[in-house]
């Protein structure tokens, strides 16, 4: 299965990805009628964006402090080795633990960037006490609690034609 890449989706491509990262509900006919399109096109046009990994998965969004997550932290660690063997099985620690929303391998003073929610602080002293602290090759973690955010989205900027 081939990748598209930005300059494979056309304008109607594009407006359709918009319309689904609104509302990923929207039925073939709903987005055929916001964009203008006959329903069976805009479903062929989903169905080829889905099949050539354009269209991941469609999720519903959840309110994190509705489902009583209210800490969120953002931690960066440190390896004390950055070979490949150390990195994986980092990577693999992290994968464990679902409370790990997110883990970027990063550039500079820090090998990983997580983004990690618990109940409370306390949550999240046991977790970083039992776990995090204990992943394999970590050296120094850094946590910051994030207060409110000021912009969360999951929309990507797509580039109107």
């Amino acid at each position: 299965m081939q990748q598209m890449t930005q300059r494979d989706l056309d304008p109607m491509d594009l407006r359709i990805l918009d319309v689904l990262q609104q509302n990923g509900n929207a039925s073939a006919a709903e987005i055929a009628e916001q964009v203008g399109l006959t329903a069976t096109t805009a479903w062929r046009r989903i169905s080829r964006l889905e099949e050539e990994g354009i269209i991941r998965q469609r999720v519903a969004l959840l309110d994190r402090e509705a489902v009583g997550l209210t800490v969120m932290v953002f931690a960066t660690v440190r390896l004390s080795s950055q070979g490949r063997d150390a990195i994986e099985k980092f990577k693999q620690a992290v994968r464990k633990h679902p409370e790990i929303l997110e883990c970027y391998t990063m550039l500079g003073e820090t090998d990983f960037l997580l983004r990690i929610v618990t109940r409370d602080i306390k949550a999240y002293e046991a977790f970083y006490l039992d776990y995090l602290s204990r992943f394999p090759g970590v050296q120094v973690v850094n946590s910051s609690i994030a207060l409110a955010p000021i912009k969360e989205t999951t929309a990507l900027p797509l580039t109107k034609a």
